[in-house]
């Protein structure tokens, strides 16, 4: 039996209903990219406060990340009873409370409770993630889903530009110490700065929670239109993973988002340190570096607004090759130069970034019909690559330095690269066929 993938209910107020729809919806897209690139300012800030290594100081995205792959099937299972709209709410009411649990983890200088509350903010970050995306691509015809998902990406990545400014202002703002100038005061006084300053993310935490509080009760207040014939069978039991796996395309989906976001996470996560070294950015401190951190998510956000266009024109597969070897060379050029060769190279990565989820997320889940809802959760899984792959560059950084680490997301693009061109490809051209229960 042949299943097409089922749109919104007709009617003459369909489209607008629908636009609005996005309107809303799309907000969350932006929190969500916000609260998920905060990470990068943490990572200097906390190694800083802790005294971390390398390795130490990924385990911030690995706890963040690992969420995702631990709480997806869950959460899948959470957004198949609730239903979307529902499952939006409880998503920024989980994240809420992880922003608000920022508050004791500061208050008490615990490294392990930061960890903590950056679970239950990636919870709910990963409740939204799979309901809101397949929601967004299955919100009109599917021939444009590649290029509405982009769009909505687009404000994901406005919040991931936005971010590491807010954060350099707020929490990185206070003069650093360096590990010389900790280490020749005296202890006490060592331990009330850092203590100063891991409480310099609670006011900043506090808002961010309230704000998702406030968010969800505009969205319950807000009628989402309902996706007939998919919000029922989302999560359909009778088609187990094993079967949805059995589908090429979505098998290499799921490991091209791994090592997509491994690879974008990995970059990020180690701008702010690899900019400010003196080979690299020539002087620059840690509260400039965020502005370079910012052009490299403000990249990606220039990159889904075009691509959004070019999307609705080119193969996507086509382009999401060519971004992937362009991602490549610059990341060659970023290991072998310095300077401003490697500071721009690696920058500029952050534009070739862009379509790269969305449109694997849309191939990965292409005339999948009821097996959408568990394709999206196995997808939202693999996000996990940006819990192991920025641990195991770090490792890589620990031992070999931080610029030849960055041979690690070049791999990464490497894959995806396969992906584009070979591994999403439908052997079935017409439709995916689902074998009746």
């Amino acid at each position: 039996m042949e299943y097409a993938t089922p749109s919104p209910a007709a009617g003459p107020a369909a489209p607008r209903t629908n636009r609005m729809a996005m309107v809303v919806v799309t907000s969350i897209f932006f929190m969500w990219g916000f609260l998920t690139c905060l990470n990068d300012i943490l990572i200097p800030h906390l190694k800083a406060v802790f005294e971390l290594n390398w390795v130490q100081a990924m385990l911030i995205q690995f706890t963040f990340f690992g969420a995702y792959f631990l709480m997806s099937l869950p959460a899948g299972r959470l957004v198949a009873a609730l239903g979307y709209k529902k499952g939006i709410v409880a998503g920024l009411a989980i994240a809420g409370v992880g922003a608000l649990a920022f508050w004791p983890a500061a208050g008490l200088h615990s490294y392990p409770l930061f960890l903590g509350a950056l679970f239950v903010l990636a919870t709910g970050i990963t409740v939204l993630q799979v309901a809101a995306n397949p929601y967004v691509a299955l919100l009109g015809p599917e021939r444009t889903s590649h290029s509405r998902l982009t769009l909505a990406q687009s404000m994901n990545s406005l919040g991931t530009t936005i971010a590491p400014l807010f954060g350099g202002l707020l929490i990185l703002a206070a003069a650093p110490h360096t590990a010389a100038q900790l280490a020749a005061m005296p202890e006490a006084e060592a331990i009330a700065y850092r203590t100063a300053e891991a409480q310099s993310v609670q006011g900043p935490y506090l808002g961010l929670g309230l704000t998702l509080f406030v968010l969800a009760a505009v969205v319950m207040a807000f009628r989402l239109p309902a996706i007939r014939g998919v919000e029922d069978e989302a999560h359909d039991h009778r088609y187990p993973i094993a079967q949805v796996l059995r589908h090429r395309h979505v098998l290499y989906g799921v490991l091209a988002i791994f090592f997509y976001v491994g690879a974008e996470v990995s970059i990020g996560s180690v701008l702010v340190n690899y900019l400010s070294m003196p080979h690299i950015g020539q002087g620059l401190t840690e509260q400039q570096a965020t502005h370079y951190v910012s052009m490299y998510w403000g990249g990606a956000l220039v990159g889904r607004l075009v691509g959004s266009v070019l999307l609705a024109r080119i193969d996507p597969r086509r382009l999401l090759g060519l971004f992937a070897l362009v991602a490549m060379a610059l990341l060659a050029a970023t290991m072998l130069g310095s300077g401003d060769v490697a500071k721009w190279s690696v920058v500029a990565i952050g534009l070739f970034n862009s379509i790269m989820f969305p449109t694997i997320f849309a191939l990965g889940i292409e005339r999948l019909g009821p097996m959408t809802g568990k394709a999206s959760s196995l997808l939202i899984m693999a996000i996990v690559g940006g819990a192991i792959i920025p641990v195991a560059m770090g490792w890589l950084a620990d031992r070999y330095g931080l610029q030849h680490a960055f041979v690690l997301p070049l791999l990464c693009y490497a894959f995806i690269v396969f992906y584009a061109l070979r591994g999403s490809r439908i052997r079935d051209a017409a439709a995916v066929q689902v074998a009746p229960a």
